[in-house]
């Protein structure tokens, strides 16, 4: 029998190349979800208060634990939604290796209501029992479709998929950091694993979530929601 030559690479195996483990010039995507948002008034103010709010307090500090999560390892490119409390949290990012992040409109979050006046309640608009209704099927068919005056599903996940497909190609075997929404790491995750589901999980604020990215439109996920960077010796900083 013939013995392997010691030292010799390992040829990548069928889950090697399945999973991108062990296999060259493989991108990583790093999705991070947004600091938490300052919500002035969530219970009926204007729908305009909602759509780009800043960070938090507390957002403020998520963004600058994982920047300083990943302030010592290796970042290539970082890419950001242009609403605020993604590029924020991108910058968080981006300053420890002197990078500006590169803002993509597609990034931004799903647009839930976007045909509703932004200087009216969506209570007004709706009324409270559709409003509740609706709430309902969203909490069975996690669907952006129960939602009237939105952009669809197909929409939401068509443009983020190309967004984040585009970055994957303008990027290869580098280390890319996407500063986004849990709708749009919902929509690239779902598209990857075959989940139907427009949310399938809830990522928590500056939660990382990794996929892998090969020639041959090779998809694998390897982490999602690592929060490990906001349990500090303060206490928590994990929120939703």
């Amino acid at each position: 029998m013939t013995q392997p030559t010691r030292g010799a690479a390992r040829q990548p195996a069928v889950f090697d190349r399945s999973f991108l483990t062990d296999v060259e010039d493989v991108t990583e995507i790093i999705l991070v979800r947004h600091g938490e948002q300052y919500i002035a008034d969530p219970r009926g103010g204007p729908f305009g208060d909602t759509i780009d709010p800043p960070l938090s307090d507390r957002g403020r500090e998520q963004a600058r634990l994982v920047g300083m999560r990943f302030s010592t390892d290796r970042v290539d490119v970082v890419y950001a939604s242009p609403l605020q409390r993604a590029l924020e949290t991108g910058r968080e990012i981006a300053r420890h290796h002197r990078l500006e992040p590169i803002v993509l409109d597609d990034l931004r979050e799903v647009e839930i209501f976007r045909d509703i006046p932004p200087e009216r309640p969506v209570v007004d608009v709706l009324g409270r029992d559709l409003l509740l209704g609706i709430r309902e099927r969203m909490i069975r068919e996690k669907k952006w479709d129960v939602y009237p005056h939105s952009e669809s599903s197909f929409e939401f996940r068509k443009r983020t998929v190309n967004a984040l497909e585009a970055i994957i190609a303008a990027n290869q075997a580098k280390r890319v950091v996407v500063a986004c929404h849990g709708g749009v790491i919902n929509a690239f995750v779902g598209h990857i694993i075959g989940v139907d589901y427009d949310m399938f999980f809830r990522p928590a604020h500056t939660s990382v979530n990794v996929v892998y990215a090969a020639d041959g439109g090779v998809r694998a996920l390897q982490s999602l929601n690592d929060v490990h960077h906001l349990l500090t010796a303060e206490g928590t900083f994990v929120s939703h």
